[in-house]
């Protein structure tokens, strides 16, 4: 097998899976719907991408990859299923992929992307996340190594596909619930089936469900007793965490918040099974954050403009605290939030999180939802969220430093936190 194509190659998985494969020297090409950033940066790396989906796109390809957003009636998968090419789902690809290597494997709903790039910076090895890590610059990072560390996706259940030697849950959370049509049996099977299938298993022992996991053989991480000395620092204007892990002394990482270092406690219990306890301490230096997680994209006196990827009520709520510490570091007295609402059925799943999340922010703007190919569904967002006296806009746009609201006005001044897995990254970026 030498030629493989992917289709929708943009989405961030899947262009890191096709990333990989070219750097083992596959033959890749793919396509997508329309053009991105992540598409023109894969022409930049000589993977042939077309735009958009096209039958003639499928010619002597070995495999076909396609992401979980490809329907059955794809005129790629149907040409390629005519002409009797084999067609795997990303899910189904990752046997095939990561056979045969040792994977560091990284699952949760919340915190994966963030743990996965802590582990990379420590432990050697080939990386594949769902996230561009700021170290490479990339969502994937080649290495000749039989080591991977590799985001694990429990949306799809791919995660019990990804051949764990490791394997991380930062927590369990009931997230995806559609996929696994409400079943909460069926969710929690497949999280006990992603660990079982591990050699080694590090979990965060206070998670509700991973705490009723008594007869596992794991390395437990109990943060209210395990991370202690908690600290906020400031350098050069980027936020550090500072802590002590267990009996192992003193560790800091980049970011801010106490959702940090749980994460970068369970990368480094986690890496110090592969290396020494001295070395993690000194290479968990080098993660500098991944972008779109409390990603700092400008600041100047009195004013922060921050992007962060946050579209859970939990992420939201635990970014909300980290941008809290950072403003007061910062001696910034206001926050405003916007949020837009990714998935008409997350939404109004956990609607009464997303009202309840936002406490501690003194502005709330609210944009659109974003479908994500969803039908729409009727939300009332003025009544639902109408102690924070919302403000409705249908974008926003960034000039210079600061940010246009589309009724006129200007935000420049306060901390600013954009909030969601839309295009409002884009929006704040001003790309």
């Amino acid at each position: 097998m030498k030629s493989i194509h992917f289709v929708g190659i943009g989405g961030i998985g899947l262009s890191a899976l096709a990333r990989y494969l070219k750097k083992q020297g596959f033959r890749v090409s793919g396509s997508d719907i329309k053009e991105t950033k992540i598409t023109q940066r894969l022409i930049s790396e000589n993977i042939i991408v077309s735009i958009p989906h096209a039958a003639q796109n499928i010619k002597e390809q070995d495999l076909v990859i396609y992401s979980a957003a490809v329907k059955d009636d794809n005129v790629e998968l149907v040409e390629a299923r005519k002409r009797g090419i084999m067609t795997l789902s990303r899910k189904d690809s990752l046997p095939l992929i990561l056979k045969d290597k040792r994977v560091f494997s990284v699952g949760g709903a919340h915190g994966k992307s963030t743990t996965s790039a802590i582990l990379a910076s420590m432990v050697d090895g080939s990386v594949i996340i769902g996230a561009e890590s700021k170290q490479f610059d990339s969502n994937m990072y080649y290495r000749e190594s039989n080591n991977i560390i590799f985001e694990a996706d429990e949306s799809d259940s791919s995660f019990i596909n990804s051949n764990p030697y490791i394997a991380i849950v930062t927590n369990a959370e009931p997230e995806h619930m559609e996929y696994y049509k409400y079943d909460y049996e069926k969710f929690y099977d497949a999280y006990k089936t992603f660990l079982h299938s591990a050699t080694i298993r590090v979990i965060n022992a206070e998670d509700d469900f991973l705490s009723t996991l008594s007869e596992l053989d794991a390395i437990r991480l109990y943060p209210s007793r395990d991370i202690t000395d908690l600290k906020t620092v400031i350098k050069n204007g980027e936020p550090f965490t500072s802590f002590i892990l267990k009996d192992l002394g003193h560790f800091e990482v980049w970011g801010i918040g106490e959702h940090i270092a749980i994460d970068a406690s369970l990368a480094i219990l986690a890496s110090i099974n592969e290396i020494d306890l001295e070395t993690s301490r000194e290479k968990i230096k080098n993660y500098r954050g991944i972008k779109k997680r409390f990603d700092i994209l400008s600041k100047s006196e009195g004013y922060a403009l921050v992007d962060d990827y946050g579209h859970h009520p939990t992420e939201i709520r635990a970014t909300i605290g980290s941008a809290q510490k950072y403003a007061a570091l910062l001696g910034i007295n206001k926050i405003t939030a916007i949020w837009q609402p990714h998935k008409y059925s997350r939404t109004i799943d956990n609607l009464q999180g997303f009202v309840e999340c936002f406490k501690g922010v003194d502005e709330l703007i609210i944009l659109p939802v974003w479908s994500a190919g969803e039908a729409v569904r009727e939300i009332d967002f003025a009544n639902e969220f109408k102690r924070y006296n919302p403000k409705f806009l249908n974008s926003v746009t960034r000039v210079g430093d600061f940010l246009n609201l589309d009724d006129h006005s200007i935000l420049d001044s306060g901390l600013v936190i954009g909030f969601g897995a839309g295009d409002i990254t884009y929006q704040l970026r001003g790309a």
